[in-house]
């Protein structure tokens, strides 16, 4: 149970709670070890240390704080590369009573309202943290590798200060009422212990600065660890749950950690960057192909005051280049030309990494969900490659990254192929884009341009970015030179990242469960039939609600509500003579409801049969238990990067969504195909069982979130043999065998990096073929032609349809040329009249009306005399067409085809439009052509009057 929220009094509305109580902080700790109590004038923030004259908090995050003090001049008793830094917060952990726990992945598919795993605490919540499941140890120690793509901006410029992907060493305890693991004070005796006595930093160095934390939907008071200028660690005591704007009190209060290991590595060897620390050697590389060479002693300058450069609070880059060359005594424009290309290379060695983390891990480069933040990744990456000369170095730095770390990380050296091959097809896509981006930021800013608009808005350049994959730097060059100014915030790609770095549930679903909520609430859990026995037809049950004179929960029932993809069960129920038919059937948190049709219902309190369609079920049942069999036959077929992506069972037929980064090709299909039936013949017994979630997932890995999260304490395990595993709460027949065939009829792309295969399932698939072996014998009657032979008639036909189509449009162009100097045999009647300077030519095709030999006429007449218009009509069975051409001389003197084919074809009792040179236009009223070309005529001669 929840507490009740904390009072205002107390604490207050957490929008505007910017501090806890001083006693939340005052620990025996603390006292014990003399440490006062200060306030920061600086960053206004309260702050402990051991040095009673220390006026600031000693962060270097605000300007007049702090620096880096330990850059040139580290304060551990040795350095640690990055490996063995992690190494020693493990071990120093473990001996302390902690269970090493293995890294959770980058992509958090166990998640419904996040992409990425930003924190190790995320691993947790909200199972653990609210007490839904135990956690996998209790106290544990992690090293998570995580992702924040909202400090992409500042990557670079603050000099590893801030990174998109970095290991954030946590030690966890989840305090429960009946048991307390350790809470605040002896949180920070172990984070003091390690700094001074495993890393030999000393005591007096270290400040602990007071925060207020939340994430994830949790809060409480935290404190900042700081030595000489660097936050190393975060300790985060948990304890609320946010609501609105309240807190209120959690069941478990649990320690939330994060030791950054990269910061302390960086603290240990004082480098002039966290990127030195980090990629050594590879970094190295990187600058040595952009070209690079660097003044260490200048970088030591700037790294030491480069910790309050937040691109996200300043006027821009320049801005922050001008504070840190007034500081250490240079130009700023000069600082700029050297920093600049360092920086780009620090990001390209972040961003690579963080990019082939992502890709490692089955997100294929996409315009959504965390496919969309792979691909913002990669553009970035392409485009600072590009800044530094080097693009065609792409693979080669993918390379190097995959086995700079796949010793830590294995699995990035087993989908180094997937990972290169998934580039190679972003970096085609991404130059189409750019190709076709030019006429569309043109056709843009011309359209800003006749509203007097003389700056590209920012609005405008996300949406371009959004929609069409158009950076913005790629936008400033052409809108530039069409004399549009571009200005870019620093902060771009931060504000595109936060867009997207969380989920969203439509709100429809919100709004259908709201009013059912409220008249469920309060009933039983109902008893789920079908899990006990999924081959179950029939059963008896008591009637615990009726209303909205449709709607009817029972105690227990055998109808599978809908839900997985899986549709609901149909069928009826028997009561006192009476029967009613079921058509739909929901559940609603713990609670199914049976949508009921019939003359009458059954009474509250009274005992219904329940009857289901068992051919149904049991054709969903095939059609479920096969969508995870074809899932795991295309991943064997395309790679390891295939996830599910959406999925819908049928009865004839069911579709199964997958994320892939090209089109399926025909013999892709057919090997999926094959595969899938080669588990169907195996017989393979399929086994279901209900798992605690981390014993679930410590045996079968995260692939068991092929349909996304799973809520609850325990996870029910579908599992095929040695083909498949998946968590899913849908019916499944016993082993693959009855599924008897399975035949993809259909595939098809329904959004970029996303393949759909259409399917059927025994009996039905058995139709499918059929139905294309019917098509076959009729095309076989139709072109006379026996079936072994069709493709090679089918072939000869299309050639002699191509050679007949060529000979036609060279003969339709000979009578064009004819028509046009008014030589040969006419049946259309003619029109030529002078209007001013400008001639114009109407001509009636009647009732034979050739699009093509209108148009090649019309071309013909307009090269002869640029200051012509062609007006050309006739109707076509029963809509009347009308065509318009006119030359450039013309267009200069004011005329406007498309204005003219749009009014004409009103007198039709149509519509019609297009180009200034060239439009069309059609109605029914074939009765009104010849008023409708007098329409034209009289437009005409208005625009050239006023031309």
């Amino acid at each position: 149970m929840l507490a009740a929220p904390l009072s205002i009094e107390s604490v207050g509305a957490f929008e505007a709670l910017e501090k806890f109580p001083a006693e939340e902080y005052a620990l025996p700790f603390f006292k014990e070890k003399g440490y006062v109590r200060k306030f920061c004038p600086k960053c206004e923030t309260y702050f402990w240390t051991l040095n009673p004259g220390q006026e600031t908090c000693g962060e270097a995050r605000v300007e007049g704080c702090a620096t880096y003090t330990f850059i040139g001049d580290p304060p551990t008793r040795r350095s640690y590369t990055l490996r063995e830094m992690r190494e020693t917060f493990l071990s120093f952990f473990e001996r302390h009573g902690h269970t090493r726990i293995k890294p959770y992945p980058v992509v958090a598919r166990w998640r419904d309202d996040i992409y990425l795993t930003h924190a190790s605490i995320i691993d947790f919540q909200p199972y653990v943290t609210e007490g839904i499941a135990p956690p996998p140890a209790n106290p544990l120690v992690i090293a998570q590798p995580c992702i924040r793509l909202v400090d992409i901006t500042n990557t670079g410029p603050t000099f590893g200060k801030y990174l998109t992907i970095f290991e954030m060493g946590g030690h966890h305890a989840f305090n429960y009422p009946d048991k307390e693991v350790y809470w605040k004070d002896q949180t920070v005796r172990y984070h003091h212990a390690f700094t001074t006595e495993e890393l030999g930093i000393k005591p007096e160095e270290i400040t602990y600065k007071e925060e207020v934390w939340s994430g994830g939907g949790n809060a409480g008071p935290c404190l900042e660890c700081v030595v000489r200028g660097l936050e190393v660690a975060t300790l985060v005591f948990m304890q609320y749950k946010v609501v609105g704007d309240q807190l209120i009190k959690l069941p478990i209060r649990t320690v939330d950690t994060g030791y950054g290991i990269e910061r302390y590595a960086w603290l240990s060897q004082g480098t002039p960057s966290a990127f030195h620390t980090i990629y050594g050697e590879l970094l190295d590389k990187i600058m040595e192909m952009a070209g690079i060479q660097v003044d260490k002693d200048l970088l030591e300058k700037v790294a030491k005051v480069s910790a309050f450069i937040n691109l996200e609070k300043t006027a821009g880059l320049m801005d922050a280049r001008r504070k840190v060359a007034a500081i250490v005594g240079v130009d700023a424009y000069a600082l700029d030309r050297v920093l600049s290309p360092v920086e780009n290379a620090f990001a390209v060695a972040d961003h690579t990494k963080c990019l082939s983390f992502i890709l490692s891990e089955g997100v294929v480069p996409s315009n959504i969900q965390e496919g969309y933040l792979a691909r913002l990744l990669f553009r970035r990456i392409y485009r600072l490659l590009r800044s530094l000369g080097i693009p065609n170095r792409l693979y080669d730095i993918f390379d190097m990254q995959i086995r700079y770390w796949s010793s830590d990380y294995p699995h990035l050296l087993e989908m180094r192929d997937d990972i290169i091959e998934m580039l190679h097809v972003e970096e085609e896509k991404f130059k189409e884009t750019i190709s076709r981006g030019d006429s569309l930021v043109k056709r843009i800013t011309g359209e800003l341009k006749s509203k007097g608009i003389k700056q590209v808005p920012i609005e405008t350049l996300i949406e371009l970015y959004d929609s069409h994959g158009l950076p913005p730097e790629i936008v400033k060059e052409t809108a530039e030179a069409e004399g549009l100014n571009v200005e870019i915030p620093e902060n771009f790609y931060s504000l595109v990242a936060e867009k997207h770095m969380q989920t969203t549930k439509p709100s429809e679903e919100v709004g259908y469960e709201k009013w059912i909520e409220s008249e469920v609430a309060g009933l039983p859990e109902t008893e789920a039939l079908y899990y006990k026995d999924q081959y179950m037809t029939s059963f008896e049950a008591k009637v615990l609600k009726v209303f909205k004179g449709q709607y009817v929960v029972l105690d227990r029932t055998c109808f599978y509500p809908e839900g997985g993809g899986q549709p609901a069960d149909t069928g009826f129920l028997m009561f006192d003579g009476e029967k009613a038919e079921v058509v739909d059937v929901q559940k609603i948190g713990k609670v199914i409801v049976h949508n009921v049709v019939g003359e009458k219902l059954p009474r509250e309190g009274s005992t219904v049969q329940g009857f289901i369609n068992w051919d149904r079920r049991y054709a969903l049942m095939k059609s479920h238990t096969a969508t995870h069999v074809i899932n795991a036959a295309a991943r064997r077929v395309l790679g390891q990067h295939v996830w599910q992506f959406g999925t819908q069972k049928g009865v004839e037929s069911s579709r199964l969504d997958i994320s892939h980064y090209r089109r399926l090709t025909r013999e892709e299909v057919q090997k999926i195909e094959i595969l899938a039936n080669e588990a169907i013949f195996r017989n393979i017994p399929v086994e279901i069982s209900w798992m605690p979630r981390t014993e679930a997932e410590n045996l079968y890995g995260f692939r068991l979130y092929q349909g996304g999260a799973v809520p609850g304490r325990e996870l029910r395990v579908v599992k095929i043999g040695d083909w498949e595993v998946e968590a899913c709460a849908g019916t499944h027949v016993q082993s693959t065998g009855e599924i008897g065939f399975i035949k993809i009829i259909h595939s098809e792309r329904i959004q970029d990096g996303v393949e759909r295969l259409e399917y059927s399932v025994g009996i039905n698939a058995l139709k499918a073929i059929q139905k294309n072996e019917e098509l076959l014998w009729r095309l076989s009657e139709i072109l006379n032609a026996p079936l072994e032979k069709l493709d090679k008639t089918a072939e000869k036909l299309v050639k002699d349809l191509k050679e007949a189509n060529a000979e036609r449009r060279r003969l339709v162009k000979e009578i064009a040329k004819l028509e046009s100097l008014g030589v040969g045999v006419k049946t259309e009647a003619e029109a030529i009249r002078q209007i001013g300077d400008i001639k114009l030519v109407i001509r009636d095709f009647k009732d034979n009306i050739d699009v093509n030999r209108m148009v090649q006429t019309a071309n013909e007449i307009i090269k002869k005399d640029e200051g012509a218009v062609a007006v050309f009509y006739g109707a076509d069975g029963k809509t009347a067409r009308i065509m318009v051409m006119a030359g450039r001389r013309a267009v200069e003197r004011g005329v406007n085809a498309g204005e003219i084919a749009k009014e004409a074809s009103k007198t039709i009792g149509g519509g019609g439009g297009g180009k200034p040179n060239f439009a069309q236009g059609g109605g029914p009223l074939t009765e009104k052509l010849q008023e409708a070309v007098e329409k034209a005529e009289e437009i005409l001669k208005k625009q050239i009057k006023n031309g």
